[in-house]
């Protein structure tokens, strides 16, 4: 007899793979019937790797063609297992209730003004009208006591809903917590990195840090151990990178990019910001001095496809602001406080872009040393 191959589409209609409630068209697991004569082709796709759910399917397959069109019938069933890949961005972490956007601040290399862009960002959202918290991570070398004039203070404990917990300093409307604020400012922290670890999730989770609409994450230089215990702990929204504009600079920025849109962290990128772009002489206003090389970070957040958030001049008063303890942005009136107004407006906006196109960021699983290797594949 001749096959025919809608007929036998309506019959594969009763069969149902073990652990799907549909039928294996209804699912789309039957991909493809075709039909030869007295030869039928199925293709399957399933969601299961366990060979006795593929041995059934194909045996269910076989029987029913032999049973309903002709028991002649020379049946192939190709099977193809296909894992759903779970949503990327699909919160799995630990969330902080009350936070809404957590953003970390990052560079390849050490010495291009991070923890100063991060201090002035968080400002400049204060004045805004946000509600924003500084979590300093950068274990080994905390700068934010310094750079919010809080540097003596201690964290005291208070109880929330029965919990003992840490309340964070407050400066300027900001909420700030650092390793810095529990060590001597001469004693260096001398910690392998599950102790870091440690002690970056109980600032994290033992900490009340109430409602913030941003969370600004101050991480260490590199792509190493304490970003991997960040992403792990804690759903990103997405991350902003700074750099100065000369080659070295760009070399490890780019770095710092390519460890965030990696597949085993997919951390959404809002921005590159270039800081120390030029310098402009007091008495000469107008002019512009490209010191470090010219719109270096602007030309790689071209080459990445990332956003490129605003260039941050080198003047010579945000580093006595940040030495002083009372960041530059909020110099009412001055060239840097229109500055880093432009830079906090593209990283709202960016921020607003992401969360309107991408669900929430999860909480990155890296179990295997597959997740942290340089190379893949091998």
């Amino acid at each position: 007899m001749k096959l025919d191959r809608k007929e036998i589409l309506s019959a594969l209609e009763t069969i149902t793979i073990a652990g799907e409630g549909k039928n294996m068209v209804e699912s789309g697991a039957v991909k493809n019937v075709l039909t030869f004569g007295n030869e039928v082709v199925v293709e399957l796709v399933i969601a299961t790797p366990a060979m006795h759910i593929k041995k059934r399917a194909e045996e269910d397959i076989k029987k029913l063609i032999h049973e309903k069109f002709s028991p002649d019938a020379v049946v192939k069933v190709n099977i193809k297992v296909e894992t759903p890949t779970q949503n990327p961005n699909e919160i799995k972490g630990k969330a902080i209730p009350g936070i809404s956007n957590i953003i970390a601040v990052a560079s390849g290399k050490g010495g291009v003004g991070k923890s100063t862009v991060t201090a002035n960002l968080a400002v400049t959202l204060a004045k805004m009208g946000f509600k924003v918290g500084v979590l300093d991570a950068d274990i080994y070398g905390p700068s934010m006591p310094i750079m919010f004039d809080v540097e003596n203070e201690k964290p005291i404990s208070v109880e929330v809903d029965g919990k003992s917990k840490m309340k964070p300093i407050e400066s300027y409307e900001i909420k700030i917590l650092s390793i810095g604020f529990f060590t001597a400012p001469s004693q260096a922290v001398i910690w392998r990195g599950p102790m870091a670890s440690k002690a970056l999730n109980q600032m994290i989770f033992d900490a009340d840090w109430g409602q913030l609409d941003f969370m600004l994450i101050d991480l260490p230089p590199g792509t190493g151990d304490i970003h991997l215990s960040i992403m792990q702990s804690l759903p990103i929204t997405g991350a902003v990178v700074v750099s100065t504009p000369q080659a070295v600079a760009l070399a490890d920025a780019k770095k710092g990019v390519s460890m965030f849109l990696s597949d085993s962290i997919n951390v959404p990128v809002l921005g590159i910001i270039e800081n120390m772009a030029y310098f402009t002489p007091e008495e000469l206003p107008n002019n512009k001095y490209y010191i470090f090389g010219k719109e270096g970070a602007k030309n790689l957040a071209e080459d990445l496809q990332v956003p490129f958030l605003g260039e941050v001049p080198l003047v010579q008063s945000i580093r006595e602001a940040g030495d002083y303890g009372r960041p530059a942005a909020l110099q009412t009136a001055s060239v840097i406080e229109r500055v880093f107004e432009e830079i906090t407006r593209n990283v709202v906006q960016e921020t607003v872009n992401r969360n309107e196109s991408l669900p929430p960021t999860e909480a990155i699983k890296i179990t295997t040393m597959a997740g942290c290797s340089a190379v893949k594949g091998k």
